[in-house]
């Protein structure tokens, strides 16, 4: 079995592992980069489906995403707005589809005041809360013992507000039922965006794309790093100590004095520690675990919608594809929709055949678009869930009273092993900004760590 010598060794190459990488290297420390699939960017994955290039994974860029905007610029790449313009469609509980403009759903007056006063309210409690340390806020613990949508509930008895409300943090970001997270969880998940009001604002949140698709972020970060990028590794065994690590493949061996695990924390029980980790960490990363959601890609011959007048952009919290935006690549003469199928929704949909799921979505998107949208010519369901290496998505989140619990331990190294990924980011949590600030934030620790040693980087 070959071996290798590096100062730090990474576990993942996504777009945390990869930053935390060009970083170190950056510093004059020696690296080397761990994959477990035969491609690097981990849940950014851009690929050609029957002629079509679809972006299977994350995919937008926010205005207030630093981190991510910085890297793109630094990298050369090029990004363009998603098409907004003419009329959203929203479908109410009564099924009736209506066209309208501008943030605010076209609801009664009254719901719609209602859905204003507590996004009102939301918003003051999320500027409270520090995204990187909302255990420490001094309600953190009563809001992390009441469901998100029980606490709805409690302020209103209106149930189109509150499915409305709910939705912008359980199927849209999360992914998971409303009844199985904490108001906590969901204010973070607003606080990491700058705002509630940000987090339901579609042409903030999702406000542009990368030309050739994100991918590109963590394909050009692997480029500068050559041969220091080793796919098809999975790791088996870590070993760990004071004097470092030993991280053993089924083709390799890699000794470091530093470790970065840069994937999600439900994969951590893939690899076997010796020592085992700290009970602490075992008992945190039991109660983590991924949402999931069907993205739906939906090419046609051209963007049909856009001559109806429509934007593209729709919502209903009673349909099965809760949301969906035109998502035509750029110079793309053809035109794609994209939808989302999440939580609950997801699930059932598995139980039915191939045929069957795809007649269900195209049907949901019908209500929103009409019925060309039953007859694309390309059609693809990206399942995460299937994934060996993800396990689900978006982002792994905590259980009820877990992130109160023992979100101050999520990103504490553990000796020589450190963690980064978008999972655990504050600012962008679950999202690429998230995941590259965690590699600044984790390969400065590394740097800040040997230089305090006063020790000099190994040549590797």
């Amino acid at each position: 079995m070959a071996e290798i010598t590096r100062d730090v060794l990474i576990v993942g190459a996504g777009a945390a592992g990869l930053t935390a990488a060009n970083d170190l290297r950056k510093a004059g420390l020696s690296v080397a980069v761990l994959e477990a699939r035969d491609r690097v960017g981990g849940r950014l994955w851009t690929d050609v489906i029957d002629g079509a290039m679809l972006e299977l994974g994350g995919q937008w860029v926010s205005p207030d995403q630093d981190a991510l905007k910085d890297t793109l610029e630094e990298l050369g790449l090029e990004t363009y707005s998603r098409y907004r313009e003419g009329d959203s469609v929203y479908v109410g509980p009564d099924g009736r589809v209506h066209r309208f403009t501008g943030e605010m759903f076209p609801v009664s007056p009254e719901t719609e005041k209602v859905i204003a006063e507590i996004t009102d309210r939301l918003d003051e409690m999320v500027a409270q809360i520090d995204p990187d340390r909302p255990w420490e806020h001094p309600q953190a613990k009563e809001w992390d013992s009441v469901t998100w949508d029980a606490w709805l509930r409690q302020q209103t008895d209106d149930d189109e507000a509150v499915r409305n409300l709910a939705f912008a943090t359980g199927s849209a970001m999360l992914t998971k039922p409303t009844h199985t997270f904490s108001l906590l969880q969901s204010l973070l998940m607003a606080a990491s965006a700058g705002s509630y009001s940000n987090l339901v604002d579609a042409d903030f949140i999702l406000d542009k794309r990368v030309v050739g698709g994100l991918q590109q972020v963590p394909i050009l970060l692997a480029e500068r790093l050559g041969d220091e990028v080793l796919l098809n590794q999975p790791v088996r065994t870590l070993e760990w100590g004071d004097d470092g690590v030993v991280a053993t493949t089924d083709e390799l061996t890699v000794r470091a004095r530093f470790a970065i695990l840069a994937h999600a924390p439900v994969l951590y029980d893939r690899i076997s520690f010796v020592p085992p980790l700290p009970r602490r960490q075992h008992q945190l990363h039991q109660h983590l675990s991924m949402g999931f959601v069907i993205k739906v890609h939906a090419v046609y011959e051209t963007p049909f919608w856009r001559e109806q007048g429509l934007s593209g952009t729709a919502f209903s919290p009673y349909e099965l594809s809760h949301e969906a935006y035109d998502n035509t690549n750029h110079g793309d003469e053809r035109g794609t929709l994209v939808g989302f199928v999440s939580d609950q929704n997801a699930d059932d949909l598995f139980a039915l055949s191939d045929e069957e799921r795809k007649e269900r979505i195209l049907e949901s998107l019908s209500h929103y678009y009409g019925p060309e949208a039953k007859n694309p010519v390309v059609y693809y369901e990206s399942d995460w869930g299937t994934e060996e290496w993800t396990r689900g998505a978006y982002a792994a989140s905590f259980d009820m009273g877990g992130l109160h619990r023992y979100g101050a331990d999520l990103r504490t190294p553990v000796g020589p092993i450190h963690f980064a990924c978008s999972d655990m980011a504050g600012a962008g949590f679950q999202h690429v900004d998230g995941a590259i600030r965690m590699g600044h934030l984790v390969s400065s620790n590394i740097v800040a760590s040997t230089r305090d040693a006063g020790e000099t980087a190994e040549v590797g």
